[in-house]
């Protein structure tokens, strides 16, 4: 007996399911349309089929409903969809999103295969596209040199901007070699400094006509260049992926001359509003500062401008008076002060002593005052100082006071 275990046949078909479908997630697949049913839920169930192979597909209502116009046997078709897995038939099928017709379809679907590259590598991005000039000094045109678009992108830059420097860069805008010409055009003006602005375009036509502005070589040009780039495209049915990578799309040439020019006559009118407002700002500004000119010069300050000098003054000798007045006072107060301290002095003075009839005793000869019969000895020499004069004499007794 086998030891293994089996896998049912869910679990087998689940993982067919997982592996089929994670690497078929978005296929393009060309065929002939065969075997067709519409179910009454709307879903198209149908046969995509070559030469050799068949592949059955489902088209779910909400798709079918936009293209019914494709659906129907023996159509060939290119279709876009992912693999998935009917586990309950146990078999695999195209579950298609988008249908295309072979032949005009197959341009359709290359244009929007470039379309979804260019996008996906950032062509389109709004944050890239450069901010056109205000004024621009020099104006680069590429476009067919013998067209109506470069008459009429002429006449209106002329007419609005007469100071633009106008370049002309003539080349085909459609037919073999267009594209190549456009981009190598762009790739050059590139090369020169002093160009603000290029405006690339041409007149109407049909989607054959537009080929060479949706192609991937001026793609790349417009992509790559520094200059600012406006679309002006004639068609504003379609959009052309020149209008698309383009800083700035306009449905026409002379749409485009619009806006890379700004209308010198507008300016001018415009400055000269502004000119007035500005005039009359000023002449309120001046009136109302004249206003309060007069206003100040009414004021006392300004018609008796030496009066608080005078004030000041008449304060100041005022303030000088009364200085004076306190120091005399301060002066005669000090002096009858210092008169009392004199004669209080003069009061103390041994010479007042000695004139109301006391005599002051001294040592002979280093002049010390006797205070008392200690200090001398019999017949030592002594000095007796009185009011009017010195004296000297001998001491031949000495007798202490009984008190």
């Amino acid at each position: 007996m086998i030891n293994v275990t089996p896998l049912s046949i869910s679990a087998l078909t689940a993982q067919i399911k997982s592996l089929l479908e994670a690497s078929f997630p978005c296929v393009w697949v060309a065929g002939e349309i065969g075997s067709l049913s519409i179910a009454g839920s709307g879903h198209a169930y149908f046969n995509l089929k070559d030469t050799t192979a068949i592949l059955p597909s489902v088209m779910w209502r909400t798709t079918a409903q936009r293209h019914r116009y494709a659906i129907k046997d023996g159509l060939h078709v290119i279709v876009r969809g992912k693999i998935t897995v009917y586990p309950p038939h146990g078999k695999y099928q195209l579950t298609v999103e988008e249908m295309h017709q072979a032949g005009d379809g197959a341009q359709d679907l290359a244009l929007r295969k470039l379309k979804e590259k260019l996008q996906k590598l950032g062509y389109f991005a709004p944050e890239r596209k450069k901010p056109l000039p205000t004024m621009p000094r020099r104006i680069a045109l590429v476009t067919s040199p013998t067209g109506a678009a470069i008459r009429d992108m002429l006449e209106i830059i002329t007419r609005r901007w007469p100071s633009a420097e106008l370049w002309v860069c003539g080349v085909r805008v459609q037919g073999a070699g267009a594209a190549a010409e456009i981009a190598a055009a762009l790739d050059q003006l590139n090369a020169f400094a002093g160009i603000d602005v290029i405006l690339l375009g041409r007149g109407g036509g049909s989607s054959e006509d537009l080929a060479a502005f949706n192609d991937e070589t001026v793609a790349h040009a417009i992509f790559a260049s520094k200059i600012p780039i406006i679309s002006a495209v004639g068609h504003e049915i379609d959009v052309t992926i020149a209008d698309l990578v383009a800083d700035r799309r306009a449905a026409t040439p002379s749409e485009a001359a619009e806006i890379a020019t700004p209308d010198c006559l507008e300016l001018l009118q415009s400055l000269s509003v502004r000119r007035q407002r500005l005039h009359s700002l000023l002449m309120g500004k001046y009136q109302a500062h004249q206003q309060r000119l007069q206003s100040l010069l009414k004021r006392r300050v300004f018609q008796f401008p030496l009066e608080r000098l005078h004030e000041q003054e008449h304060r100041v000798d005022d303030r000088e008076a009364r200085l004076q007045k306190a120091m005399r006072a301060n002066l005669q107060r000090e002096r009858r002060r210092l008169d009392a301290l004199a004669a209080h002095l003069e009061s103390l003075s041994p010479l007042n002593v000695l004139a109301r009839g006391y005599s002051l005793t001294r040592s002979v000869p280093d002049k010390k005052v006797i205070r008392s019969i200690e200090q001398v000895s019999i017949g030592d020499t002594v000095e007796i100082v009185l009011g009017d004069g010195r004296v000297q004499a001998e001491v031949t007794a000495k007798e202490r006071s009984e008190d």
